[in-house]
């Protein structure tokens, strides 16, 4: 940089030439330059952060740790850049992920843009990025607080998002109930099931993954603000962590809590790790229903084809007419990705030491990233799959007529191994089960027909949808 296009700032190590016009100050321009690599920080951190810094502020200056001219200065300037849209809100936080494992850099980030914009607003009262905007905070404190924010928030898009899919899954069941195909075990026939049934199970499957996010998810509510630099409280005002719990329960809708072990709160992060498994819980069900719903659509000549899956874009540059499960792919991969991110953060949350998990940042970024693409393409799931998805009623009829299974039914009239017999024949002489049966003399057509009655093999009667 030419000396017109930077300033000079010093920290505690010495001078640095910042962008002129840049917002933040030494320590950012240091990490912007050590740290050049991977993805930004997410700018769901830093208007956490900035929630954050201002409800300190307030609470600061309530319990008389703060002047009320320069608290009211900060609030300001955290009024304004929470106005930002994200694209105007980047350009003052140009830090990445990889930085140091604490969070450190875009904590002072955060602290030198709100102290320098404050500054600009009121050049007359000095605010400093530590000793005002970071009053009785530290970044190992203030970072683990922000992750488990937007952990929060993350989730209060993700539910909504799975119970869409809940919702648009239950149409099909509703209108599919009665609908009779052929059930498979071990990717081979098995006996009758209804469409309406088969769907009932993944509506069963999201409901408990939906529980289990709901009832783990209070666990973040537990703030680690307030621990300082080791877990102490060292230089926190008496008073203030559980004003900025109250104020960030207010700005949140949540009712977040700083009453917990503070050396728990910096040195482990259990919460983002065991609501990540239940994340990686509902991408498995996930998967499993995509591909289900992929396996059962193939064809259309040369597969199952049991259902008719929307037409959404073209699917071959090649093949002309061709119609891919596009949508359930998409899940697919995001389920790989979820469960690579569990891998991520179940390791992160293993390291450090002693004080201070110094994983934080990687930890938190995986588990946006998982919420983000699950929100996304169960939504797109639902809307752009699910919604659209009808039955082929005569493939079902045919594979279920054809299929040797069936003969299930007979066993308690005839006995197991005389029905398997019935069953060997008609494969192995490549007839219908009807005629294998009749061959075989243990039974009449009558009661061939009688019994052989697929709804009531499926025992739709006793069947609850909602269990």
């Amino acid at each position: 940089m030419s000396k017109e296009e930077y300033r000079v700032e010093s920290d505690t190590i010495g001078p640095v030439k910042i962008p002129k016009d840049a917002l933040w100050g030494p320590q950012t321009e240091r990490s912007r330059n050590n740290f050049p690599s991977g993805e930004l920080m997410p700018l769901a951190i830093i208007r956490a952060f900035l929630h954050l810094k201002k409800a300190a502020a307030e609470s600061n200056v309530e319990v008389g740790a703060e002047p009320a001219e320069k608290g009211q200065a900060i609030e300001e300037a955290i009024d304004q850049l929470l106005k930002l849209d994200n694209h105007e809100l980047r350009q003052d936080f140009p830090l990445h992920v990889l930085q140091t494992g604490s969070g450190t850099q875009s904590n002072m980030n955060v602290n030198e843009v709100v102290a320098n914009l404050a500054n600009k607003m009121h050049p007359s009262l000095d605010i400093l990025p530590n000793d005002d905007v970071n009053r009785g905070q530290s970044s190992n404190d203030t970072y683990p607080t922000a992750m488990n924010i937007v952990a929060v928030e993350a989730l209060d898009k993700l539910e909504p998002a799975v119970q869409h899919l809940i919702d648009e899954l239950k149409i099909k069941q509703d209108k599919y109930w009665k609908t009779v195909k052929v059930g498979r075990t071990h990717l081979q026939d098995a006996t009758p099931i209804t469409f309406g049934q088969e769907i009932s199970g993944y509506i069963s499957a999201l409901k408990h993954d939906l529980s289990y996010i709901q009832e783990l998810k209070p666990t973040l509510y537990e703030l680690a603000i307030g621990g300082t630099a080791v877990g102490t409280g060292l230089n926190a005002a008496p008073g203030m962590t559980v004003k900025i719990a109250d104020k960030l329960s207010q700005v949140y809708g949540h009712d977040f809590k700083v009453n917990t072990n503070k050396f728990w709160g910096l040195a482990h992060h259990s919460g983002i790790d065991v609501v990540h498994g239940a994340l990686k819980t509902l991408a498995a069900d996930m998967f499993k229903i995509a591909q289900d719903i992929r396996f059962l659509a193939s064809g259309p000549r040369a597969g199952y084809h049991e259902l008719n899956i929307p037409a959404n874009e073209p699917g071959s540059s090649i093949m002309p007419g061709k119609v891919n499960p596009t949508q359930a792919e998409a899940v697919t991969m995001a389920a790989a990705k979820v469960f690579g991110n569990d891998t991520t953060i179940t390791f992160a949350c293993s390291q450090g030491n002693f004080e201070m998990n110094v994983y934080k940042t990687v930890m938190i970024t995986a588990f946006l990233d998982s919420c983000d693409i699950l929100t996304g393409t169960i939504n797109g799931f639902a809307d752009k799959m699910i919604a659209g998805l009808t039955v082929n009623a005569a493939k079902m009829d045919n594979l279920l007529e054809s299929s040797l299974m069936t003969v299930t039914a007979l066993s308690p009239h005839i006995g197991y191994h005389a029905a398997a017999k019935i069953a060997q024949t008609a494969d192995k002489e490549g007839t219908t089960l009807k005629e294998a049966a009749l061959k075989s003399g243990k039974l009449t057509e009558k009661e061939y027909d009688e019994w052989m009655d697929y709804m009531e093999m499926t025992n739709i009667s006793q069947t609850n949808p909602e269990k």
